[in-house]
């Protein structure tokens, strides 16, 4: 496979898709550049079901300020659950797999009782109303999902926080928001063994704090400490609440939710996302970017503490009536065939996952996917950076049998949901290239000195010059945070426009290739190169399973190459004199030689989140020579800080 060759949509898939053919995404986007406001209202009355119309569609008046659909009312948990009982409420909406392989169907009758249950214990035993915080530090269980949508229902605000998140992380998010209530577990399984979450909720409340309850869903039964007063049983409290609670009518700018990004680096930073404009997008891209249907199920592998888990396992497919997959375990255990196992007995039609996760399923489970019947998958999803051309290759040939459209997907916690993707049905894919903007999203590749629009091969900043209806709204008490961090580098005709902190780089065709963070560059002899480059010239070693790239010192070039490379054979390298030559052989071929690495070290791992996110600080740190002073508690195996510390430092 060449990274320059096209794969067309399957001609069978796109005579039925929502969109299905370049023509028809053209003519969205021309409607959308000559009528913008037009083209979002129209958007807006067919895909929502307003409790009172809205007069206006956009407000620029005080950008970025900006305001969505002014003067309508609506309920997002209604718009997900109530408006699908005429026609769905036995259909599934949540079909729940644990890590023991215990399956729960839920239907959208089932969901709507549960979350109105869930939504009274929260207001009649906790006093929450309209505009309170309410913190979801959760595994990954229905309850969760019930947790989320009766916020909504009421009119609180969820935060939820990622349950790999150490007590400091939780503390700190928990202060900001100046949260009333936790809701947590005491724990879930992961490998069939259980671990604790409650723990972690107790040190994370030591000392001051805002919160007035805790509420403790008993999944895993293991013995907690409870404080007399604070915490209470879901288990307990939920038996007898009534299954009727009435909506709370909120207004198209109230906030749905807060969603802070890592404070490993300052504060934490809580992204705000409003109700009618992110509901509005994250059904329409659930419809475009992966044209699930009526019988369809999707299955989408992350977790709900990330932006992903909010909008395309929860509310996107819950607002078009979708049956979404929920998953509590991990996709390698216990081996790597468990997500195929997974596709095969639930008939999913739509995955969506990570390029780590399809590039640890590679290494773990090559040939994993042909023991199983994958024969209803239609479209296949990455999801967190560039998936590279290995991993895109089997993931085509191999899961998606040559026929399923791999959809690229790029976006952001801040842009709400996808914001540059193919479309299965209509987009000519190029392996690791995002491709084009969506309808209605007005992005362009821009020159940060000038504001102009860059040339074919020239890189630039990734901006949407725009608002769109699910922009971040602000930063949760910061407002000068939210303008500085997001409308502060660029401008276009004098007018400051969203800049995702990305650079990126236009094709012949126009395609958008994503080229990593502007701030994820090595100055190489007054060079200035992305990682993600150097990054995807070494993946191109048929020995390579993962590499992450960061700058070290050096005392001649400014800035030296560092690379950390995890190889797809267990038995390391023969010689590794030749290994690096080799790669250093690519580098040179695919990008010259001012980008050929000072440093290789072949590595067990690297440290991630359980989200499968490559901690390049940590890297940076470790090249250094530094000292490690953030939180890895987070990290999916944090013995392996001291493992590459260790080979590092001889």
């Amino acid at each position: 496979m060449s990274e320059k060759q096209i794969f067309q949509p399957n001609p069978e898939f796109a005579k039925e898709a929502r969109i299905g053919s370049m023509e028809a995404y053209n003519a969205l986007q021309k409607r959308a550049l000559e009528d913008y406001e037009g083209f979002w209202g129209d958007a807006a009355r067919e895909k929502i079901d307003w409790i009172e119309p809205f007069s206006g569609v956009l407000d620029e008046a005080n950008a970025p300020f900006v305001k969505w659909f002014d003067g309508g009312k609506l309920n997002v948990a209604a718009q997900c659950i109530d408006r699908h009982l005429d026609t769905r409420k036995n259909k599934a909406a949540i079909i729940f797999e644990g890590d023991r392989g215990d399956v729960q169907t839920i239907t959208y009758l089932d969901l709507y009782k549960n979350v109105n249950r869930f939504a009274n214990l929260l207001k009649e035993d906790f006093g929450v109303t309209k505009g309170d915080r309410v913190v979801i530090y959760m595994p990954m269980i229905p309850e969760a999902a019930y947790a989320m949508l009766a916020c909504a229902r009421i009119g609180a605000i969820h935060s939820i926080v990622f349950g790999g998140f150490s007590a400091e992380a939780l503390k700190d998010r928990i202060e900001d928001a100046e949260a009333k209530v936790v809701i947590t577990a005491d724990g879930a399984f992961r490998k069939k063994k259980p671990y604790m979450l409650k723990p972690v909720v107790d040190a994370a409340l030591e000392g001051d704090t805002p919160v007035e309850k805790v509420l403790v869903v008993e999944r895993n039964e293991e013995e907690v400490t409870w404080k007399a007063g604070r915490d209470y049983s879901y288990n307990e409290l939920i038996q007898g609440k009534s299954a009727v609670c009435e909506a709370e009518v909120m207004d198209s700018e109230d906030p749905l939710f807060l969603l802070y990004t890592s404070g490993s680096t300052g504060k934490p930073k809580g992204v705000q996302h409003n109700s009618a404009g992110y509901i509005l997008w994250a059904q329409m891209t659930m419809e475009w970017v992966f044209d699930v249907k009526e019988n369809d199920t999707y299955w989408c592998t992350a977790d709900i503490g990330w932006i992903t888990g909010h909008t395309y396992i929860v509310y996107g497919p819950l607002a078009m009536g979708a049956t979404t997959v929920m998953f509590e375990g991990v996709i390698t255990y216990p081996d790597a065939g468990r997500p195929w196992a997974m596709v095969e007995n639930h008939r999913i039609n739509q995955f969506y996952t990570a390029p780590t996760a399809i590039r640890v399923l590679h290494k773990m489970g090559e040939d994993e996917p042909k023991k199983y019947d994958l024969s209803t998958l239609k479209v296949l999803g990455t999801v967190g950076e560039p998936i590279d051309p290995p991993a895109w290759k089997w993931y085509y040939e191999e899961v998606g049998s040559s026929k399923c459209a791999i959809v690229d997907t790029y976006w952001q916690t801040e842009t709400g949901g996808h914001i540059v993707s193919p479309l299965p049905g209509a987009t000519p894919i190029k392996p690791a290239c995002a491709t084009l903007p969506l309808p209605g999203i007005i992005a362009e590749i821009l020159d940060p000195a000038t504001g102009e629009k860059v040339g074919v091969d020239e890189t630039g900043y990734m901006c949407i010059t725009r608002p769109w209806p699910s922009q971040i709204r602000g930063v949760w008490g910061d407002a000068e945070r939210y303008v500085k961090s997001y409308f502060g580098d660029v401008k276009k005709d004098g007018k400051a426009v969203y800049f995702t902190g990305d650079g990126a780089v236009y094709d012949a065709d126009g395609y958008i290739t994503i080229t990593g963070r502007t701030d994820d560059v090595i100055n190489v002899s007054g060079h200035r190169m992305g990682t993600a480059e150097v990054e995807a010239a070494i993946k191109k070693h048929a020995n390579v399973a993962e590499v992450a790239v960061v700058g070290r010192p050096h005392e001649l070039k400014g800035e030296g190459i560092f690379a950390y490379i995890v190889l797809k054979s267990d038995e390391g390298v023969a010689d590794e004199v030749e290994e690096v030559k080799a790669i250093n052989t690519i580098i040179k071929q695919e990008i010259g030689n001012i980008a050929v690495c000072d440093d290789i070290i072949f590595a067990p791992g690297l440290p991630k989140t359980r989200s499968g996110k490559i901690m390049r600080r940590i890297l940076r740190a470790i090249a250094k020579g530094e000292k490690i002073t953030q939180d890895i508690s987070t990290l999916e195996d944090p013995s392996i800080v001291a493992t590459l510390e260790k080979i590092v430092n001889g």
